[in-house]
Parts: structure tokens; sequence; C-alpha cells
């Protein structure tokens, strides 16, 4: 997606991106080998990216409040955090989510990232995750009084049994649920019947094909934002703060989806 974007900026001749696996525990000295690699920056996915906020010298105001980053730019020995998951997420988004109760699943930085988003744009905002005490803590961090989050909306932890007698208008999926192609009905705490017109369904899995999660909503008539449209809102953005330069969207749309 990457690569076909700086074709076609005219960048594929200087410029070229590239997937690097590294370990939790490779990972802050990796980071610092890089600018010396000609590396301009680059895109940090789970579960590094509250570690790359942690070795940035400096961070934007939004990787400070989410408490994660998922982009790092290198820039004369200086590493700065960005967060654009944030907004690749508003941006995915077919309409505005103002006073809708938004329901997000998980507790990663992705999570993060989807919870201070939603709340910024003003929803009511509930966080269930498989350990408790992680959207506990979730939720105290985004809501704290000195923490600068924008959410005029409610931030709450719920558990599985609030989320299956609660109404929601807004489902985020930021768990790895469904990368395996696990039945997410066993594993979250949702059933197929609760979605229909009028649920808007964000799953940030993208595995190469349709998650099952993103199959029942869409057969149920929800409305649905796959994983791929957020990686290419995000990844735009991301482009954006290297290179400068407008991303083509749907060059790198096109080329997430295979050319489809």
């Amino acid at each position: 997606m990457q690569n076909a974007a700086l074709e076609a900026l005219g960048l594929g001749g200087e410029w070229s991106y590239e997937a690097i696996d590294v370990t939790p525990e490779q990972f802050p000295d990796r980071v610092a080998e890089l600018p010396g690699e000609d590396f301009v920056g680059v895109n940090v996915t789970i579960p590094h990216k509250e570690a790359a906020l942690a070795v940035a010298d400096q961070a934007s105001e939004a990787a400070s409040e989410i408490g994660a980053a998922n982009t790092l730019s290198f820039d004369g020995g200086v590493i700065h955090a960005e967060n654009t998951d944030a907004t690749g997420l508003i941006s995915a988004l077919p309409r505005p989510v103002e006073g809708l109760n938004a329901l997000v699943l998980g507790a990663g930085g992705s999570a993060r990232a989807a919870v201070w988003a939603l709340a910024g744009q003003a929803a009511s905002v509930s966080v269930w995750n498989r350990t408790p005490e992680r959207a506990d803590e979730l939720v105290r961090d985004l809501s704290g009084a000195d923490a600068g989050t924008p959410a005029e909306g409610r931030l709450a932890p719920v558990s599985g049994e609030q989320v299956r007698a609660g109404a929601y208008e807004v489902i985020v999926n930021c768990t790895a649920v469904g990368m395996e192609d696990e039945d997410p009905f066993e594993l979250l705490p949702l059933e197929a019947s609760r979605f229909g017109a009028g649920i808007l369904l964000v799953d940030l899995v993208y595995s190469g094909s349709e998650s099952r999660l993103v199959g029942a909503a869409r057969e149920a008539g929800a409305t649905v934002i796959d994983g791929l449209e957020v990686l290419v809102q995000q990844g735009g953005e991301s482009l954006r703060i290297w290179t400068g330069m407008d991303p083509p969207l749907e060059v790198m749309r096109q080329a997430a989806r295979g050319g489809s």
C-alpha cells in the first residue's frame, strides 16, 4: 500500500517501505538504529504502540494523551511520535458519532486511540476487555483531569453482561479476534442478532479476507467499516507526515485490497 503510494507520488525511485519484525525486547534498540540506515520514519503495530511513545524524544498532543503511538519520524537525531490511528478511525466513519453510544472492544494501543477519538467527537464510550482491569486502567487514564482528553461524552468500563444488556449504535473491535478466523461470538460479548440497520461496526482486523464479524454484521444489515479502510486512512496520514504530500488514498485503497 505505501509503496504504491510512493510510486504514485513520484517518489518510488528514492523511497521504499518495508516490514521489520522485532520482539518487544529488541524494539528500543532497533528503533534507535533506523535513522542511521536512512529511514525517515516507521509505522508501528501491536504490540509496540505504547513502547513507541516511550522511545520518542517528542510526541504530538494526540499521542501523548492517548498514551500510544503508531507513527514515528526521524529528523536530525530526534524521534517524534504521532498517533494517526485516531484520525484514521474518524476519517473512515461514514457519519458523525456525536451523542451516540459507542462500544470499544479491547484495551491496547488501538483501543486507546479509538476511545480517545470517539470521546473527542462527543460519543459516550463504553470499554470492554477480556481482562477487566485493563479496561478500568484505560478509562482512568483517558478521563483523568490532567490527561487533556478532549472528551465530551461519557467514558466507562463495562462487563460482558453489561455489554449484552446495553444498546450501542457504534461498535469498534480493537481486539485480535478474527485474525485467525475465530468465531467472534464465542470470544466477544456480542450476539449476531443484535446487529441490524442503524448499527455501525468498525472491525480493525485485516487478515486479507472479510472477517466473520464483518460478514455477520453486513448480513444483518449493519453499516460496516473494515480494518483495511481504517488502515488506508491512518497510513495516508503517516505518509503525509513523512513526505509532506497529500496521500493518494484511492491508489492506497486499491493496493490494500489487492488491486480489486
